[in-house]
């Protein structure tokens, strides 16, 4: 970058924390260009999942995690991030351009910062501690300021989502493309990318909250008891293409508060991906006031769970382009 900006090393050492945002299958469907002034954001379609995520939703709330994940990564670095979403109306896979001031880190900037590490997508079993109301006030605070809401799923809304997770994996069970794709993406030993067999347990009949069941589950869950997980909505006033990008860097806001807290977390996308359980969702947990983006689990993991091994991504290199002469500027 220019002179009394970020050189090349911190601005690549905050997109290696970056790249660290969660994604659906863990395609990472993000590529960055590097300019003398700017960082611009771009949606990759070579990356998409037609039969999961047939409209793209998904693409942009996980290219909208990494680009929440990037600025608290330059926060912790010194550097203050403007962002300007959908800057090229002629490209709307051109997602974001971000400027870079100098700032003053804060404690929180270093310690949401430190999370990105910790933080994992964990699928198995969580304790019957209950979450402080303090601690999904202090979420839902974090992501009303990124433009997203957060809604607690109550008794009546809760058995809605559940039912709505079993419809959509019966219904997924009988789509031999969608079944193909994620066992494409799934089920993996050695990859840079795709969902490790060793992070996925195995799904059971019983269990009251059904998960997406990954091809080849190697993770071990060792849980007696029910799946205490609280789970929570994330959703837009609108459905458009900004309001998935804001809604995926209020989801990665979100997930680094809870980590950070020492919750653990998993997103659940499946019963959003087909049209008629998502409009369900909409009228009958959010009253039909608000787009639902993504459901989240959320809750304290047992003591005596081990930890996960790390779920690998892509280098910085793999997911860095040359930026385009017909890319607008910033300044």
């Amino acid at each position: 970058m220019e002179h009394g900006l970020p050189d090349d090393n911190t601005v690549k050492t905050a997109l290696a924390l970056a790249v660290r945002a969660p994604s659906v299958h863990n395609v990472q469907p993000w590529r960055w260009r590097i300019g003398s002034r700017s960082i611009h954001l771009y949606l990759d379609p070579e990356r998409a999942l037609p039969s999961t995520d047939p409209d793209q939703r998904e693409l942009v709330l996980s290219c909208g995690a990494a680009l929440h994940h990037l600025c608290v990564a330059l926060a912790a670095l010194g550097w203050s991030a403007v962002v300007h979403r959908l800057p090229n109306p002629a490209d709307p896979n051109h997602l974001a351009a971000v400027e870079l001031l100098r700032h003053r880190s804060t404690p929180l900037d270093i310690a949401l910062s430190a999370a990105i590490s910790r933080r994992q997508t964990d699928r198995r079993h969580y304790s019957s501690w209950p979450i402080p109301h303090g601690y999904l006030g202090l979420v839902t605070e974090r992501a009303a300021a990124l433009g997203a809401i957060v809604t607690q799923a109550g008794n009546r809304p809760r058995e809605v989502l559940i039912e709505a997770m079993r419809t959509a994996a019966a219904l997924h069970a009988g789509d031999v493309e969608y079944r193909f794709e994620l066992a494409n993406w799934s089920g993996r030993h050695s990859s840079d990318d795709g969902v490790p067999a060793r992070s996925t347990p195995r799904v059971e009949s019983h269990d009251g909250l059904p998960a997406r069941e990954f091809a080849a589950p190697a993770l071990a869950d060792g849980a007696l008891e029910p799946d205490y997980a609280e789970l929570l909505v994330i959703s837009t006033s609108a459905d458009d293409r900004l309001s998935r990008l804001r809604a995926g860097e209020a989801m990665s806001a979100v997930l680094l508060t809870a980590t950070n807290i020492g919750l653990a977390t998993c997103l659940l996308t499946e019963p959003l991906e087909l049209a008629d359980l998502r409009n369900r969702v909409r009228l009958e947990v959010l009253d039909g006031v608000a787009q639902p983006q993504a459901v989240l689990r959320i809750g304290w993991l047992p003591t005596s769970a081990p930890s996960l091994p790390v779920t690998p991504r892509r280098s910085v290199e793999d997911v860095l382009s040359p930026l385009e002469s017909a890319a607008p500027s910033c300044s």
